[in-house]
């Protein structure tokens, strides 16, 4: 029952050429960056991501895109990452948009094992009525697009069908973790993470923190061990800020009007 592993390139040793990997994070808050740069060291390529987003520039997943590593994503937003625009309408990479509470969703069901689910999001649009482009070519010409999807009626409204999505390995980081591989997150950078460690075949936690068995209450474990595969333990330095922004102290709060409150956004 002990699935704490020595390191992180131990723990993603056998991730493959061409292999899905399913990964938490919103932005920089969440992410497992640990694991992405030994998946990078490693060089491992060809690889199909499902994600909120696909990094931002030259962070997170954005080091195996600009790499050359990652050859299609599924995403809800890419529009924070210039490579992966200059990558996609260069025909280089395939993107497959979805709308993120849906994206949300199909890693959801893929975990629970439910093949398929409707939802009115998407519908009269052409996340329904297919025609978004997936893939261009070199000279910018659109050579794959989405296919329609089903639409039904329940109750007098449209719904359109959305299938699950799973991945053959799940890169995810909590705060907490332990030897069983109970997880606990912290707030904000709970996000994808929990969805994304239920659609993996092989689920890899970086931690924080790790603990003994028992000493997480289990009113507080957000994603239970069956789930979890693997747990390494990374610590909690190094985390990235991904837009830092300042502005004026109100002057009746802080004598000092030269003062500065940062704000950060952190993982």
């Amino acid at each position: 029952m002990d699935k704490v592993v020595a390191s992180a390139a131990e723990a993603v040793a056998d991730i493959p050429d061409g292999a899905t990997l399913s990964v938490g994070g919103f932005g920089l808050c969440g992410v497992p960056v640990e694991l992405i740069d030994a998946l990078l060291a490693q060089g491992t390529s060809g690889l199909t991501t499902i994600s909120n987003n696909c990094g931002v520039d030259d962070q997170a997943l954005g080091v195996l895109l600009y790499a050359g590593r990652i050859g299609k994503t599924i995403s809800s937003f890419v529009g924070g990452n210039k490579e992966l625009a200059r990558l996609y309408l260069s025909g280089e990479l395939e993107v497959e948009l979805t709308p993120q509470g849906t994206l949300a969703e199909r890693l959801r069901a893929g975990g629970a094992g439910i093949p398929a689910f409707y939802t009115p999001t998407g519908v009269g649009t052409m996340v329904a009525e297919g025609g978004i482009p997936v893939r261009y070519d070199a000279e910018g010409t659109v050579v794959k697009t989405s296919e329609p999807k089903e639409v039904r009626v329940f109750d007098g409204e449209q719904y359109v069908l959305e299938t699950a999505l799973t991945a053959d390995f799940a890169l995810i980081r909590a705060e907490v973790g332990d030897r069983h591989g109970n997880l606990r997150f912290h707030e904000s950078a709970r996000n994808f993470n929990p969805l994304a460690g239920m659609a993996g075949t092989i689920t890899v936690a970086e931690v924080e923190e790790l603990v003994e068995p028992g000493e997480i209450r289990p009113e507080d474990v957000h994603l239970p061990g069956i789930f979890v595969d693997r747990v390494v333990v990374v610590g909690a330095e190094g985390k990235s800020i991904e837009k830092r922004t300042t502005r004026p102290r109100p002057s009746a709060a802080a004598p000092a009007a030269a003062g500065t409150e940062t704000i950060e956004e952190t993982r």
